[in-house]
């Protein structure tokens, strides 16, 4: 498959970096993204020469979020495409929460709403220690919903409170202490912080590698097709809502909205 919004790179060790390939948007994530990585996804977990796969961002950030013109779009669409367009969203980030591979964060600049939950899917996430990432989703009238359950595994309720509904911006070193990230380094120490990540899976048997991360998403919080559904069913409702209305045409009217303070 050729892909518009993403990059794929192996090396002969069978590591593959699958960038987020939208710099000049911050890697925000369009409705093309979001079907391209479901298919990645797809095509690195079926990929028997893939030992490992590194999750990175082209440019200054690793991921903005939601693309807002996506968004927008889900504003004019009937309530029967905006399911759709949730489910294209909620089965991407399941397809990279269950890719039977070790997946390796590399994040950069910023990562927000998505973005976060983009770091949440991953097994290890290492970021600069310059990173800025934020939970914005209430901003706009809307809230992290189809993210929610793998952030929410990662963090914990308790830390995942902190952050989920004030939209508060915070730095790579609370990250870590919230659990998002296991390491903050700094910018010419990440490719090395990764690549402690990736060598010891090298020496590792890949079925019982896979076989041992099912276990563990067996044994942890329970994401299954009833949570995504109702995770969807979340969004939906907030776009369909006045808030998200709202709150989205400020945003590209660079207004504040109503609620604003």
């Amino acid at each position: 498959m050729t892909y518009e919004t993403l990059l794929i790179d192996m090396d002969d060790r069978g590591v593959a970096t699958l960038t987020l390939n939208r710099p000049e948007k911050h890697n925000a994530m369009s409705g093309q993204m979001i079907v391209e990585l479901k298919a990645a996804a797809q095509a690195l977990g079926a990929d028997e020469t893939v030992r490992v796969v590194v999750l990175t961002g082209a440019g200054k950030s690793f991921c903005a979020g939601g693309d807002l013109g996506w968004m927008q779009a889900q504003m004019a669409a009937d309530a029967k495409t905006r399911f759709i367009e949730a489910r294209k969203l909620a089965e991407a980030l399941q397809a990279l929460n269950t890719l039977p591979k070790p997946l390796i964060g590399r994040l950069q600049g910023n990562a927000f709403g998505g973005g976060v939950g983009l770091a949440s899917v991953c097994d290890v996430a290492i970021g600069m220690d310059s990173l800025t990432m934020g939970l914005t989703e209430t901003r706009l009238g809307l809230i992290p919903a189809t993210i929610g359950p793998y952030v929410l595994s990662r963090m914990g309720e308790a830390m995942a409170r902190r952050v989920f509904m004030s939209a508060r911006l915070f730095g790579a070193a609370e990250a870590v202490t919230l659990g998002l990230l296991a390491k903050a380094v700094s910018s010419e120490t990440l490719d090395a912080a990764v690549e402690a990540e990736v060598q010891p899976y090298l020496s590792c048997a890949p079925q019982a590698v896979a076989r041992a991360k099912t276990l563990a998403r067996t044994l942890g919080p329970r994401i299954d097709d009833a949570v995504i559904d109702h995770t969807i069913g979340e969004l939906v409702a907030c776009w369909e809502g006045q808030e998200a209305q709202d709150g989205i045409q400020a945003f590209f009217n660079k207004e504040k909205p109503s609620w604003a303070r």
